[in-house]
């Protein structure tokens, strides 16, 4: 039985049907990323999970139970962890944990998650005086005190240095190793590639893609260069026999792999139209490029 599971979920706010029928699951041990534009629905399907809000039809379960009619018997299985907030700002992140371990029958040691998400130099430090990366490290140890079956992390990586992104991944690895399921959801597509087992691409309120993220990018290489805005991507990409797009103005792409015959054309092309290369990089399709294609804003100017 998948720890998470979401049948023909719908979700109304009065007319507006947020939410349009999404189904995915995820496994024990399973990192799942749950990505989508900003109104796709991702939020109102994590609080239906959470159980702070009921289905307007659909079925969802957590660990095989009703996250509303249940959430006496699940409230203690899952971690929640929230893009903002979670602490309070006055306590300090030992008092906070040693606050939330209260809560639970065998909780985690607050000294352990101190040392684990890099935060013992700062443990007496009041919440509102931390950095905002050390925030986010603080809000993952709180959720994970319970010792959850089921996590769900909102944004885990905002706003984390460097330093702590090592820290949140190498955590979030040490829970697909312990079986938990852990459902996340981020903005940082280059973070879900990463850190997902799977992703779930939602827009408008419907699964547009569900798959291992290397399934999701397009094989091959691609070719991106910069130059001045709205060129003639039409004429360009005929004369090298392949798709051209502006993916941004001045940002473009061609859909084919970096031959010395195809930089050469696009290179003379460009001299022919009196028109200045930026820069030329050649590589692999990315999460963010099939995100960017699935959601439609694939070329948008």
């Amino acid at each position: 039985m998948p720890a998470i599971e979401v049948e023909g979920l719908q979700v109304r706010y009065g007319a507006t049907l947020a939410v349009d029928g999404v189904s995915f699951s995820v496994g024990s041990g399973e990192v799942v990323a749950l990505l989508g534009p900003n109104g796709a629905g991702k939020t109102s399907t994590v609080e239906t999970l959470e159980g702070y809000r009921r289905p307007s039809a659909g079925r969802v379960r957590v660990l095989g139970l009703d996250p509303v009619a249940d959430r006496r018997s699940l409230v203690a299985r899952i971690g929640v962890m929230l893009q903002e907030g979670g602490s309070y700002p006055v306590l300090s992140p030992e008092r906070s944990l040693r606050l939330f371990a209260s809560y639970y029958d065998a909780p985690r040691d607050p000294e352990e998650l101190l040392e684990l998400t890099g935060l013992t130099a700062v443990a007496r430090r009041p919440a509102r005086r931390l950095s905002g990366g050390e925030r986010q490290r603080l809000s993952l140890a709180l959720a994970l005190v319970g010792r959850p079956r089921v996590a769900f992390l909102d944004e885990p990586t905002a706003g984390v240095d460097p330093a702590g992104r090592l820290v949140v991944r190498e955590i979030i690895g040490s829970l697909r190793a312990e079986g938990v399921a852990v459902l996340l959801t981020t903005h940082e597509l280059a973070e879900a590639e990463r850190l997902a087992d799977r992703v779930v691409i939602v827009d408008r309120g419907r699964v547009v893609a569900a798959a291992r993220p290397a399934e999701l990018v397009r094989t091959g290489e691609e070719i991106r260069f910069g130059a001045p805005a709205r060129i003639d991507v039409a004429e360009l990409g005929r004369a090298l026999g392949t798709t051209v797009s502006e993916l941004s103005p001045g940002e473009y792409r061609v859909a084919a792999a970096a031959t010395p015959a195809r930089v050469a054309a696009l290179t003379a092309w460009l001299a022919e139209h009196d028109l200045p290369l930026a820069d030329l990089r050649a590589g692999r399709q990315t999460l963010e490029d099939a995100f960017l294609r699935l959601t439609g804003h694939e070329g948008s100017p």
